[in-house]
């Protein structure tokens, strides 16, 4: 039986492999400003929160379908949020290239283009439609694919936050040299949550390595322990969006921002 990623990665397949058949390319255009989500999360004194767009995900189902990205994306910057994440998937998680347009052109802080990056012609996109930072996941793509892909992005000027889901992974996410690396807590093939995965990786790790928490923060509680287990930032999605009001949505991201930065790690 294929596994959700499978089933994923096999969509992203056939969505590349329509873009070439149409023979679409993507503009750079004149080189541009890069926000750095890594320089802000080594500058940063309190926890970063990449606070996330997502309207549905497979495993939650519908969170909130009818959302203005750029209206929302602005109420995470003023409330503090250190970059924004954006699901472009439209397939699984109901978002589009054309959500990361709108949040781009609404606030000034690094966009992560959340997808599953197979190919450098999503990079371009990503690129194109201004991205700061692309996501490649290790379980997703072989050890070399993994580098060339983060070169390539890299070169562009943009970050790179590599995914991993255990210490089995971590030989392949350091050869890749990535800006950042992320410790995804939730299993992709089951999509069970687990805060120690954080903690495990990162006791794996030189002090060197900027890394983010992602999946199953769901307070205050869950983002200090993160902190105190050595994570620069957490991801958040669904606590964020579960919330309709946006008030809400800043009053939860602002508390969120109280736990400190570890201290020891660069």
């Amino acid at each position: 039986m294929m596994s959700i990623l499978d089933k994923i990665l096999e969509t992203k397949r056939e969505e590349v492999a329509h873009l070439r058949a149409q023979g679409i390319s993507f503009d750079r255009g004149a080189p541009r400003e890069i926000h750095s989500l890594r320089q802000k999360l080594l500058e940063g004194t309190k926890l970063g929160v990449i606070a996330e767009i997502k309207r549905r995900s497979p495993s939650k189902g519908v969170i909130q379908a009818e959302i203005n990205p750029a209206t929302r994306a602005r109420v995470y910057e003023e409330a503090g949020a250190t970059a924004i994440s954006v699901l472009t998937d439209r397939t699984y998680f109901g978002g589009s290239i054309d959500d990361l347009r709108a949040v781009r052109e609404a606030v000034s802080l690094p966009i992560l283009r959340k997808d599953f990056v197979i190919d450098e012609l999503q990079i371009d996109e990503a690129y194109a439609a201004g991205a700061d930072v692309i996501l490649l996941i290790a379980a997703a793509l072989p050890n070399e694919r993994l580098q060339t892909l983060s070169f390539y992005a890299q070169d562009l000027g943009l970050d790179v936050l590599l995914e991993v889901h255990g210490t089995h992974e971590l030989d392949a996410a350091l050869a890749a040299k990535p800006s950042i690396l992320g410790i995804n807590n939730r299993n992709l093939h089951t999509f069970e949550v687990d805060l120690g995965v954080t903690e495990q990786v990162i006791d794996a790790l030189p002090d060197d390595v900027v890394v983010i928490s992602e999946s199953g923060v769901l307070g205050m509680v869950d983002a200090q322990r993160m902190a105190a287990a050595g994570a620069r930032g957490v991801l958040v999605g669904e606590l964020l969006m579960r919330h309709e009001d946006l008030g809400d949505v800043a009053t939860c991201l602002t508390a969120l921002q109280m736990a400190k930065a570890p201290v020891g790690r660069r």
